[in-house]
């Protein structure tokens, strides 16, 4: 149950940075922030690992996690779901 909550503490804090990173943060809510968080940091942790790169510690783990959001609100914008 704890790491439940945090998965979802730290995707919320991942997806505000990614959209803040991306203007889109007035467009967004709490839910489309973990969401986005969580998302995004499974494709960071996906697109790092094709490039051969590796995230150690907490902020490598975040910096990839918010990259990966990052590409995600990039790849959403891409396809108008945000403007």
């Amino acid at each position: 149950m704890g790491s439940l909550i945090l998965m979802l503490i730290v995707g919320g804090v991942v997806g505000w940075l990614a959209s803040m990173v991306m203007k889109t943060n007035a467009q967004m809510g709490v839910i489309a922030n973990v969401v986005v968080g969580i998302v995004g940091s499974a494709l960071g942790s996906w697109l790092f690992g094709i490039v051969g790169l590796g995230a150690f510690g907490t902020i490598g783990r975040l910096v990839m996690a918010v990259a990966g959001a990052v590409v995600l609100i990039w790849i959403l914008k891409a396809l108008k779901i945000y403007k």
